[in-house]
């Protein structure tokens, strides 16, 4: 097995050590077959952790949204009925239909979460989030999937829950994994570096570093990896991303509940946002904060042993996934056939067709992540979950899941598909009012009729259908801060009544503004998609969002063009209309300075000053967080390049040799260009600059990756620190 000197310290702090490290544990196989969606499929019986009362909860919730829905569907219906529906007016009709239950569905969860924190509502699968912590006798891992991400910022999350586990004599029972796709080298080879660094500064030797150079499948295959190479050995693992924490007390706690229900197959923690800069992600954190938890506690109430799995900050029971979570290729091509991107949801849904419990713990604390910082980078990232979400219409009828993990996947793909819906309803609208303005009606339909057909609209009660679907997307946020109020310590850290007040306000105006833009955003995602646009996998920035105001004119000019047409339009038919349209239009209209504005973090910061979208977690930073940061801060520097960095250090080559010592063969026949190509150009190398120089990014992962290139490299530069001799052949 590859091993490297490390150096030990006790409880993290301590002397150096000769202790060889392994890089990665003995391998314990763990068989995960791929599952179809197509055959029959009998579904297990209910887990022992399903609520006896979960089929009147979920009756109640749909219940309430369908009488909302029909009871504003015939006040609409009233509206436009006014001298004989036309079609167009039907499809407004049905239009409005889908999208009023769409937020009333949420109203009701969110009522619901209300009440459920008012009267402290008994917690799920007996987790106490606080007290002494529980025994665990069982092994979990805690997996950490890395793409091209800035490595000291992974390095120092990971040291902050090996640290927070530590401190309570608990990092016994849990094992590190770094599991890289990393494709750019130069990051590859940081990684490497970081990954020895971090060993030496804490002396763990629980973790562990593992990189693909063929990343196939993407997140889920990179776990899918692991699970069929070292799954054997854990009975639990953790699954975070990049930019997650969870402190030590939460992890136990989370394996001490499997340990407790046996049958329950996963366990998803709700993340809090944190390290929020810019004003886009104060809003977002603190929206999240503000809302979220009744919004989170009225799902969890009805999910039940159904709930839903988000892909990370989340424990998952390798047995349950093993067996039932090997993802088929959904049919036809990129992008709505191929590997499925949103692969969360359907593993979680494919283990509890197999009778596995899935629960979702809102009340759960120390569980944190990060949130894109501009809108451009929030709406890279929905992209792809755009189109991972869609590819889900493929897997609803999959034979033999339950109808609450099929209703998690429409939602998944509603949440994308009602952005088309509004902005089909805006300009069906505006066009119905234009053609009642400039074109001349039909008074006398074809056929015989005693009577004229009016074009008309009751003005009046389409002004209070109007009220009531905005009430109905204000009013989970108002619940929210009466919630917030009756806490006094909460209230406070939210930087008192007043100002969480105005922060509400400003968040929903602010969100109101944006809303267009995400509506036109989302839709042109869904149009690519349609037109057969596959997304890729995106590079997440997660700290510096400033967007340059000629970037975003580049980006956001259509928006603006869009929002004078719209305005125009309706100023056209009449003021009163364009009145009503301001919101959408004034919203369009400022998506350029919107989305500059809002990525800068001097104007997050001079919120924060002032104690607007502040938080608990910023009032009282918990030690993880500030752990991490402090770690994050002392490692952030400028790197030189991966070959620089490589001919300098002889431990660092030597165990970039020991990682690719194991490459696999490739079959009979198989060419891989980059490599070729890329030793061609080595060959005409003389110095380091020309190596960085002549190589692409692709040619110099395909070098590095392969031992005789990399050693034929070594030897090309002539470092004698580093070179070992005539490479074998």
């Amino acid at each position: 097995m590859d091993t490297l000197t490390s150096s030990e310290r006790e409880k993290g702090i301590g002397a150096l050590s000769t202790k060889p490290h392994q890089t990665l544990p003995v391998e314990a196989p763990f068989e995960m077959p791929v599952q179809s969606l197509t055959t029959p499929w009998t579904r297990q019986a209910s887990p022992e952790t399903t609520a006896a009362s979960s089929s009147l909860r979920r009756a109640l919730v749909i219940g309430a949204t369908a009488i909302a829905t029909g009871t504003a569907a015939y006040e609409m219906y009233k509206v436009l009925q006014v001298g004989g529906l036309t079609i167009p007016e039907y499809f407004i009709l049905g239009l409005f239909i889908l999208l009023f239950a769409w937020i009333s569905f949420s109203l009701v969860s969110a009522i619901i979460g209300f009440f459920d924190l008012l009267f402290k509502a008994r917690a799920p699968l007996g987790i106490e989030p606080e007290g002494a912590l529980p025994k665990v006798s069982s092994r979990t891992a805690l997996l950490v999937p890395t793409y091209n991400e800035e490595p000291h910022r992974v390095m120092a999350h990971v040291q902050a829950i090996q640290e927070s586990l530590t401190n309570i004599e608990m990092a016994r029972h849990f094992e590190f994994f770094i599991l890289s796709d990393t494709t750019d080298p130069d990051i590859w080879v940081l990684e490497e570096a970081s990954y020895l660094a971090l060993l030496k500064r804490t002396g763990s030797q629980r973790i562990f570093y593992r990189h693909r150079h063929h990343n196939i499948g993407g997140k889920a295959g990179n776990i899918g990896e692991w699970v069929t190479r070292f799954g054997g050995h854990y009975n639990q693992m953790i699954i975070l991303d990049a930019d997650s924490l969870m402190t030590g007390d939460t992890l136990v706690r989370l394996v001490s509940a499997m340990e407790c229900h046996p049958k329950v197959g996963l366990i998803q923690t709700i993340p809090l946002i944190i390290n929020g800069k810019t004003l886009f992600a104060r809003m977002q954190q603190f929206a999240g904060r503000m809302y979220g938890p009744i919004i989170a506690r009225g799902n969890a109430w009805w999910h039940g042993s159904e709930s839903n799995y988000w892909g990370h900050n989340a424990i998952i029971r390798v047995r349950a996934f093993a067996e039932q979570a090997g993802l088929p290729e959904l049919p036809g091509r990129k992008p709505f056939g191929g590997h499925i991107i949103s692969h969360d949801f359907v593993e979680a849904a494919l283990m509890r067709r197999a009778g596995w419990a899935i629960h979702i713990v809102p009340h759960l604390p120390g569980s944190y992540e990060e949130m894109p910082p501009s809108l451009t980078d929030y709406a890279a990232r929905d992209r792809r979950w755009c189109q991972g979400n869609l590819q889900h219409m493929l897997v609803l009828p999959a034979r033999g899941l339950h109808w609450v993990s099929r209703l998690h996947l429409l939602a998944g793909i509603g949440s994308y598909i009602t952005a088309p819906l509004w902005l089909a309803f805006l300009v069906t609208g505006i066009g119905i009012s234009l053609q009642a303005q400039f074109v001349r009606p039909e008074f006398f339909p074809a056929g015989f009729s005693l009577f004229p057909k009016w074009p008309a609209q009751d003005p009046v009660l389409a002004a209070w259908v109007f009220a009531v679907s905005m009430g109905i997307l204000i009013f989970p946020k108002l619940l929210a801060y009466l919630l917030m109020l009756s806490e006094a310590p909460i209230r406070r850290s939210f930087g008192g009544a007043a100002n969480a007040f105005i922060g509400v306000i400003l968040e929903t105006i602010i969100s109101a503004l944006i809303a267009p833009a995400m509506m036109l955003i989302q839709s042109q995602a869904i149009a690519a998609i349609m037109m057969g646009r596959d997304v890729g996998w995106q590079v997440q920035r997660r700290n510096d969002g400033s967007l340059s105001w000629p970037e975003s004119a580049r980006r956001y000019a259509g928006h603006t063009v869009f929002g004078f047409i719209l305005g125009a339009s309706a100023y056209a038919v009449s003021l009163p209309l364009f009145l009503w349209m301001t919101p959408v239009v004034v919203g369009l209209l400022l998506t350029i300075p919107l989305a500059v504005l809002t990525s800068y973090s001097r104007l997050g910061d001079g919120f924060k000053r002032v104690g607007l979208f502040v938080t608990p977690e910023e009032h009282e930073l918990p030690e993880i967080v500030r752990r991490s940061n402090e770690v994050a801060s002392e490692l952030a520097r400028d790197q030189p390049a991966a070959l620089h960095l490589l001919l300098r250090d002889r431990d660092l080559a030597e165990i970039h040799r020991q990682m690719i010592a194991q490459k696999p063969a490739k079959k009979r026949g198989e060419v891989d260009v980059d490599l070729v190509v890329g030793r061609a150009k080595l060959e005409q190398t003389h110095n380091l600059e020309e190596a960085n120089s002549f190589l692409t990014i692709k040619e110099k992962a395909a070098i590095l990756a392969d031992p005789v290139s990399f050693e034929q490299l070594i030897e090309r530069l002539k470092d004698p620190v580093v070179a070992r001799g005539t490479p074998t052949r």
